[in-house]
């Protein structure tokens, strides 16, 4: 696997940026779990992803820039846990911790946990 972290972020930000809950979803591994305040979410089909992003590209309306700011948490045999502070024009806008499980074709997202913005 030649995939790093910055590049999977760099495909992840792209397929955002276009709109493409496909290729988001592509992104994602299956089983997957979301964390969020009172919501634990089990992915358990890639078109459940995909129709979670085609619902919710409204609340980027005007955003044509992401940019993710990445720190390494942590590494194992496994794969990687990410850090990540989106910025989407003006300044920092989301923060997930992600873990991504390595595969043969790259880094796919396998839990997806909100954080709070840095002060």
């Amino acid at each position: 696997m030649t995939d790093t972290v910055e590049s999977f972020f760099a495909r992840y930000a792209a397929a955002l940026l276009a709109r493409d809950e496909q290729a988001v979803a592509d992104l994602y591994a299956v089983p997957a779990l979301v964390l969020f305040p009172g919501t634990s979410i089990a992915v358990t089909d890639a078109a459940q992803t995909a129709a979670f992003f085609a619902s919710s590209w409204a609340q980027y309306e005007g955003t044509d820039a992401s940019d993710p700011t990445i720190t390494v948490m942590g590494e194992g045999p496994v794969g990687v846990w990410a850090d990540v502070t989106w910025d989407h024009g003006h300044g920092p806008a989301e923060r997930f911790c992600y873990q991504l499980v390595a595969g043969e074709d790259g880094y796919r997202i396998a839990v997806l946990t909100l954080l709070d913005l840095p002060s």
